[in-house]
């Protein structure tokens, strides 16, 4: 079969079409053919070698998220996986292929009206949305910020802050196009990268995407008792003195959290992406496709996400 491969680490260059053989699922798996394969921003940050610290080295095939159909399972699991339609966590890797492996209960079958490609703009991206809004405790009738909008979590979030009655969702974002499209998901305010631009004085949760060096300076942002949570790190890890920053505000009782999804019961995880599946089947949620690229392409789709221009998500298709 057909995959895409981290020859070195490094620039998406590093990336290489490889023929692979067709892998075996083994007890509680399935093996899918996939038709849908999302392009995400950890799958960024192991292939520059950012990650290699945790264990991910070359040669290894990235992607965690695709959709097709269940074409073979394991032994010990229900034959009725067979023809059905699903979405898939594959884990942090294995993805982009032809043929991916996953366990049963990291698969979820696909409603009708809702596409393979769709899917994966949703699949991971909605639960941590959800659990990162739940994380930082929101309640209804607080302002948000979300920081780092216009990628496919960020957006998510955008739309279920509004959903869940937030007095003001405001996003930082990099372009006008890019805001107007906020808009239409939820967002009542929009700033720029630095956070620059008309909206609330101070935020009573922010989600952050990003992180990087500038995160501290969004410390500042939160009302007393405000809450940020990073559910991503697309520039890197904060700086090593964040606690200064966090003590400097010491009077307004701030909450600096981290959150990923890997500390969610896997049965939690179901149940949120059943509803989210089916509310997207329903026209309820936004499903934003930046582009379509063969699987042969990944090599571009990587650039596009190292321009920061991608809005929403990146779909590969075998």
């Amino acid at each position: 079969m057909k995959a895409v491969a981290i020859k070195t680490f490094g620039g998406p260059e590093g990336l290489s079409v490889v023929e692979l053989p067709e892998p075996e699922p083994g007890s509680g798996q399935v093996r899918i053919a996939v038709e849908a394969i999302g392009v995400g921003g950890v799958d960024v940050l192991i292939r520059s070698g950012s990650l290699s610290a945790f264990g991910f080295r070359e040669g290894l095939v990235p992607g965690s998220e695709v959709a097709g159909t269940v074409v073979a399972v394991g032994p010990d699991t229900d034959p009725a996986w067979i023809g059905q339609r699903v979405w898939a966590f594959t884990g942090l890797g294995g993805g982009y292929a032809e043929q991916a492996i996953a366990a049963v209960e990291d698969v979820v079958p696909l409603p009708p009206g809702l596409s393979p490609a769709g899917s994966v703009t949703l699949g991971s991206s909605g639960v941590v949305a959800h659990f990162g809004l739940a994380q930082a405790h929101f309640r209804r009738g607080e302002s948000v910020l979300v920081r780092g909008a216009a990628g496919s979590i960020g957006i998510l979030t955008v739309r279920l802050a509004a959903q869940g009655g937030a007095s003001a969702v405001a996003v930082t974002t990099s372009s006008a196009e890019r805001g107007e499209l906020l808009r239409t998901v939820g967002a009542t305010h929009v700033l720029d990268r630095s956070g620059a631009g008309a909206g609330p004085a101070a935020y009573d949760v922010i989600i952050d995407v990003v992180a990087g060096p500038e995160l501290p300076s969004f410390l500042g942002r939160l009302r007393p008792n405000g809450r940020l949570v990073a559910v991503g790190a697309l520039a890197g890890p904060p700086p090593a003195d964040l606690g200064t920053a966090l003590m400097a505000n010491f009077r307004k009782s701030l909450t600096f959290a981290t959150f990923s999804a890997d500390t969610v019961p896997p049965a939690d995880r179901r149940t949120v992406r059943v509803a989210q599946f089916a509310a997207a089947a329903a026209g309820q949620l936004p499903m934003v496709i930046h582009d379509q690229l063969p699987l042969d392409d990944a090599v571009v789709a990587h650039q596009k996400m190292d321009a920061g221009e991608v809005l929403g998500r990146i779909v590969l298709v075998p």
